[in-house]
């Protein structure tokens, strides 16, 4: 039997939208919607909450955010079922990101007591001998954060963490496929001292977003989705400042003096986490010829052993992705593939919303599922001749986020690290590593600012000058 789930902002609803268990299909709650009707009470809302915020000393911001990281450690189990159910993560998975949450508060935490400004070394300037100043620090005042189904708590916790450390309210605009974990995240800091007002949690659909977006108080949108939907915002939004996570067409390199046990092992968990649906995940895996076969025979090998089923089972590799309907796309997508020529190694079943990890080769370079981003269990295998092409077919894609090249050379490894086109560059590692203190972001096409505690604290923040002129002497 599923419960309505209320959060700040909640009275605003209007109506309730079901939240499903993408495993099993059941209603496992609802929440209280919204229409662009109600932009403005939240408006409302929020400049009450900026003014609060804005009010709340720098040990007060740190204390709840790091008391609320303590109250998610000790909750870790009951956030990690809560993500397994909304979002059908296997229960390993999400434990894996209640735990990345609570770094992510912590390390907000430490920025709200770090992060205050800097001294201005004015008299080194001629002329400005007698003047000495500092900047700042100081928020914008109301950020949108507009979030995705995949990673439905620590996500989440990187659009609020930096916001709240700066002083900043938010409008919280979570998937509605997924907003109990944000829900259940914004209930956790107001249980740890955050008043009530500086997060307004807004579910409902493109319509109230789109209102938020465009809302002159609105100084800041910080989105992650689809490039779809930020070319949408980026046209909505009018002059505000905007960061986005677009998503990334991942590749790794693999070159022929490779580890090729611990490339094979690294870019199996790196295609395959969270169902594939993963903006790092890789998804392109460029061969050097000289070890193709090998590597091709031990990756499909390794991908047949996965075990997909039941998200809860301890023994499950691979969930269910978010949606029957997400399952039977990406199906439809590989199905076009092996139309158009691409060779099907293994996988491609779909069953409700479980869908096989899937292996191609002899991918054109014209195929949609070579050229944009998959979202699914799917990767590419493709051999290269020498390490100049591996690069270019590595950079062909219009965007990136991360990338990766397995190699034993180190001059080989910087090399790459120095010419691939991606926001991250993970040597000996999967595309998918991710430390939260680090930026995160993208190169390209549609990449604006960068995520990762203390990099999305600044994006959330406004330096503030104060120039003092000394304009007689001090006597002695």
């Amino acid at each position: 039997m599923s419960e309505t789930i209320m959060a700040p902002g909640a009275e605003l609803g209007t109506d309730t939208a079901p939240v499903l268990n993408p495993y099993t299909g059941d209603v496992i709650a609802s929440v209280p919607t919204v229409d662009a009707g109600a932009v403005g009470s939240i408006m409302q809302q929020a400049r009450c909450g900026r003014r609060t915020a804005a009010a709340l000393s720098r040990a007060s911001r740190a204390a709840v955010l790091e008391r609320a990281a303590h109250l998610v450690e000790r909750r870790a189990e009951s956030f990690a079922r809560l993500i397994v159910g909304e979002a059908g993560k296997t229960i390993t998975q999400a434990r894996k990101e209640v735990a990345r949450a609570v770094n992510t508060l912590s390390l907000s935490g430490a920025e709200a007591r770090r992060n205050a400004g800097e001294v201005i070394p004015f008299d080194s300037y001629e002329g400005s001998e007698k003047r000495q100043g500092w900047f700042t620090r100081e928020p914008l005042g109301i950020i949108a954060a507009i979030t995705p189904f995949n990673d439905p708590l620590n996500l989440v916790a990187h659009k609020l963490g930096p916001a709240i450390a700066g002083g900043n309210a938010v409008l919280l605009k979570p998937s509605v496929l997924t907003p109990l974990s944000a829900l259940r995240l914004v209930d956790t800091l107001i249980e740890a001292g955050l008043p009530e007002e500086i997060v307004t949690v807004v579910n409902g659909d493109a319509g109230i977003a789109a209102a938020i977006v465009a809302a002159p108080d609105v100084r800041m949108v910080s989105f992650t989705g689809g490039f779809t939907t930020g070319e949408a915002i980026s046209r909505t939004a009018g002059l505000k400042k905007l960061a986005m996570d677009l998503g990334g067409n991942a590749p790794v390199i693999v070159m022929d003096d490779a580890d090729l046990d611990e490339a094979v092992a690294s870019c199996v968990s790196g295609a395959y986490w969270a169902a594939g649906q993963n903006c790092i995940g890789t998804q392109r895996i460029l061969i050097a010829r000289e070890v193709y076969e090998r590597f091709r025979d031990a990756f499909v090998a390794r991908t047949k052993l996965l075990r997909v089923g039941d998200p809860l089972d301890e023994r499950t590799d691979v969930g269910p992705m978010i949606t029957q309907e997400a399952a039977a796309a990406t199906r439809a997508t590989v199905d076009t593939a092996v139309a158009e020529g691409a060779v099907l190694l293994c996988g491609n079943d779909a069953t409700g919303a479980l869908y096989t990890p899937t292996v191609l080769e002899d991918v054109p370079a014209t195929c949609s599922i070579w050229q944009e981003e998959v979202f699914a269990p799917v990767v590419v295998l493709q051999p290269f001749t020498s390490f100049e092409d591996a690069i270019e077919q590595a950079n062909a894609i219009d965007y990136s986020l991360h990338a990766g090249i397995f190699t034993s050379r180190l001059d080989r490894a910087l090399t790459a690290a120095r010419l691939l086109e991606a926001g991250g560059v993970m040597i000996n590692d999967s595309s998918d590593y991710r430390f939260d203190a680090m930026p995160f972001g993208g190169f390209k096409y549609g990449s604006m600012g960068r995520e990762g505690v203390r990099f999305a604290f600044e994006e959330m923040t406004q330096p503030k000058v104060v120039c003092v002129n000394h304009i007689s002497e001090v006597v002695q």
